[in-house]
């Protein structure tokens, strides 16, 4: 598959390794000097210009993309990358800082495949969005993370909770909620657990015992 990939940041340019390793294609867009001459360092084609600007972005060849991603630090610039990817036919990903409000939140995501946030998910999570993963899957992303789906049952402690309030070990973090039978989706500000609701958490391999555990109670440990 071919990726476009605005930003060449730390999470831009770690998505594109791990595209990459995986074999498939891709084109980063950077409009900083610096950050564009270390993407071409590690061997990737580097459009240099601003994001947000067709023009540039048609240096892509974007009618040849699967899917573009705006994964830069700027907000619009991510949603302007998106909107003329999709006019190109593109999967569409946004990048979305962890501190969003839930009307910034309304306002952008209807309008893309795919809203992701960084400090939570990391590159492999950006990664997923792109390739237009299931959410419901249980798959190992790196060789530490390992991103696995949760049914809350009805005796959860967690049921009455706002997902943002659940504790969770330091290297696990949910970022995903679905009612049952329904769509996963990344959960608003105000989201509260009901029994029965689907969680997906993306956590270090060791710590995914400890996450069931505080997710399902009692039901974790009778599984056991």
């Amino acid at each position: 598959m071919r990726f476009v990939i605005v930003g060449a940041g730390r999470v831009g340019l770690r998505t594109a390794r791990i595209l990459q390793e995986e074999g498939h294609e891709v084109t980063l867009v950077e409009d900083d000097t610096d950050k564009a001459e270390h993407g071409r360092k590690e061997g990737f084609v580097v459009i240099e210009g601003d994001g947000a600007s067709e023009e540039i972005l048609e240096q892509t060849d974007l009618e040849t993309a699967d899917a573009v991603g705006g994964l830069t630090g700027d907000l619009n610039v991510n949603f302007a990358a998106c909107m003329i990817g999709k006019h190109y036919g593109c999967r569409t990903v946004l990048r979305i800082d962890e501190d969003y409000r839930e009307d910034i939140y309304h306002k952008f995501a209807d309008d893309v495949d795919e809203v992701v946030y960084p400090e939570r998910l990391g590159a492999a999570g950006a990664k997923t969005a792109l390739l237009g993963g299931n959410f419901n899957v249980i798959a190992d992303l790196t060789a530490e993370l390992q991103l696995t789906t949760v049914v809350v049952p009805d005796g959860s402690p967690v049921v009455g909770q706002q997902v943002s309030a659940v504790e969770l070990p330091e290297d696990a973090r949910i970022y995903a909620h679905g009612r049952a039978r329904e769509r996963m989706t990344i959960p608003l500000p105000n989201t509260t657990i009901e029994g029965g609701d689907q969680l997906a958490v993306i956590a270090d391999q060791m710590a995914v015992t400890d996450v069931r555990q505080r997710l399902q109670g009692e039901a974790a440990e009778t599984a056991e």
